[in-house]
């Protein structure tokens, strides 16, 4: 991407998504710091004064939470961590909707979970939800769905969040406000030598050597980050990884100053149904492919036919996501199975001229489409 593209998503672009973490929205875990999200929320309708339709991906609420119920440290109970969710994003949520207000803005909550943007329907409901707020005086507010929701409180993160969102919304930037000023070299808080990584590639495999893991209070370190990047890269969007705590951060950007870290696409953006197959998180299944399998679908393009599968995992539907993987398995894409898990098991390996026989009917010729796959 040239230096006049970037520069055109962050001063020319008319969609952001912002996302704030943890660790800036309560001071450390010293409660909400007020202030700030006050400086935050005048920046953003700024934003908007100038053109630009904000999506705002809001950590905090389990930290939140914490600092309300006197808690300390973060607890490993899952019905703890629920109930602090379900304590701090009322008053998260309060706190927006009283300060935006003074900018004459609503706020719209939206509660997401990974599984909402797996399944196709509810993707395209969220995508729909999404984009007729943001032709409003509205500024929608995105977090998970801790309360319910288990596995996202465990392994999930809203820098990954706020990718897909980007890719939902078909963002021109991905802005990540964080505690450190950008990605370095090397981590800032033990080595004073340590470099401001500038610029680099979204999907340049060297970043991801030097993303180190989260803090206490949020879930996501630089790793999360360069791979919420690489997420965003397939809808074309640039990602900045920048310190939430320079003042007017956002309108800095929007100026043109570079400030953190920009991780910049190198590709032409996915069709929006591949960057949704991209964003699959959890799949149902795994397909391992032989070396011909691979060949046809990394370097001609092709689809996936059952002659060039070895192997079935798990347990999956007609239409549903799965993984595919080498003999090594190393993960090669994500497709959508034209065939359940009891079917598939049943024409590894062969042509698909003897799908009717062995099965009584022939649904596709091709096991995964290449129009339902995506290469990562």
């Amino acid at each position: 991407m040239s230096e006049a593209v970037r520069h055109t998503a962050l001063t020319e672009g008319k969609r952001w998504v912002v996302k704030i973490g943890s660790a800036l929205l309560t001071n450390d875990g010293k409660g909400l710091d007020l202030m700030r999200i006050h400086q935050w929320v005048s920046q953003i309708a700024a934003l908007r004064e100038q053109g630009v339709e904000v999506v705002l991906v809001s950590s905090g609420a389990v930290a939140a939470g914490l600092s309300r119920l006197g808690w300390t440290t973060r607890p490993e109970s899952m019905e703890l961590l629920q109930a602090a969710a379900a304590v701090g994003q009322t008053k998260l949520v309060q706190t927006y909707e009283d300060l935006f207000q003074q900018y004459d803005c609503h706020t719209a909550q939206i509660l997401l979970t990974h599984e909402d943007l797996s399944d196709r329907r509810r993707y395209l409901n969220a995508r729909s939800t999404l984009r007729t707020l943001l032709t409003l005086p509205v500024i929608p507010i995105v977090n998970e769905n801790d309360t319910v929701v288990t596995d996202e409180i465990r392994f999930g993160d809203n820098d990954t969040l706020g990718a897909l969102v980007a890719n939902l919304v078909e963002a021109d930037a991905l802005i990540l406000l964080t505690d450190q000023d950008g990605l370095f070299n090397a981590d800032p808080r033990s080595n004073p030598d340590a470099q401001l990584i500038r610029q680099a590639k979204a999907t340049d495999p060297d970043i991801k050597a030097v993303a180190g893991g989260g803090g206490a209070l949020g879930r996501g370190g630089m790793a999360t980050k360069v791979r919420a990047a690489s997420l965003a890269s397939r809808s074309g969007a640039v990602t900045v990884i920048a310190g939430g705590r320079n003042d007017h951060v956002l309108t800095r950007l929007r100026a043109g100053e570079q400030l953190g870290t920009e991780l910049v696409p190198d590709l032409e953006p996915l069709a929006a149904r591949k960057q949704w197959l991209a964003g699959h998180l959890q799949t149902k299944g795994e397909l391992t492919l032989d070396a011909g399998a691979r060949k046809a679908l990394t370097e001609q393009g092709k689809s996936l036919l059952a002659v060039g599968v070895l192997a079935a995992k798990g347990r999956f539907q007609r239409g549903e996501c799965v993984s595919l993987v080498d003999e090594n398995g190393v993960l090669l894409g994500r497709g959508l199975c034209n065939y359940d898990s009891d079917d598939a098991q049943k024409i590894l390996r062969q042509p698909s001229q003897t799908f009717e026989s062995i099965l009584g009917f022939m649904a596709e010729p091709e096991l995964v489409h290449r129009d339902n796959l995506v290469l990562l």
